[in-house]
C-alpha cells in the first residue's frame, strides 16, 4: 500500500554522501524533502540537483532538511557533485543517498514493477511522531 497523507515517514539507515543516516534521527524537529533520481551523471538530474543546492538556504530557513537519492553509490555521488558544481554553478550542500539495493526506493514507494530506476518526485516528509 502507498504512503498516504498523514502516514508516519518509514524510517530507514542508509550510506549517505555524508555517512550514514538514521533517517527520523537525522530528521529529529524539522521537516525533510526527499528526492529521488534515477541515475548519477543524468541531464535532468544534474540540473535539479544543482538547483536543490542553490535553493538549500530557503529551506533551511523553513526548518526543512533536503535529502538525495540515487541508485547508484556514495563514491559515484562524490564524482557526479564535482559535475554538478562545474555545470550548474552548485555542488550539492545536503545529503545524497546510495540506494544501490534499493531498499529507500521500494520503502518510499518510487520503484514501480517493471522500471529499473526509481522515478523521480519530490515528496515532503513530516517530522516524525513520538
Amino acid at each position: 500500500m502507498a504512503l498516504q497523507i498523514g502516514d508516519i515517514a518509514p524510517d530507514f539507515e542508509a550510506r549517505t554522501t555524508e555517512g550514514t543516516m538514521h533517517f527520523h534521527e537525522w530528521i529529529g524537529d524539522s521537516w525533510a524533502v526527499l528526492f529521488s533520481h534515477p541515475k548519477d551523471f543524468t541531464p535532468v538530474c544534474t540540473t535539479e540537483l544543482g538547483y536543490m543546492a542553490k535553493l538549500k538556504p530557503e529551506f533551511d530557513k523553513r526548518r526543512a532538511k533536503v535529502v538525495g537519492l540515487s541508485v547508484d553509490p556514495v563514491e559515484s555521488h562524490a564524482r557526479w557533485s564535482q559535475d554538478i558544481e562545474e555545470t550548474q554553478g552548485y555542488a550539492p550542500n545536503y545529503p545524497v543517498i546510495g540506494d544501490t539495493d534499493l531498499k529507500v526506493s521500494k520503502l518510499y514507494g518510487t520503484f514501480p514493477a517493471g522500471w529499473k530506476a526509481p522515478r523521480p518526485y519530490l515528496r515532503i516528509v513530516p517530522q516524525p511522531r513520538p
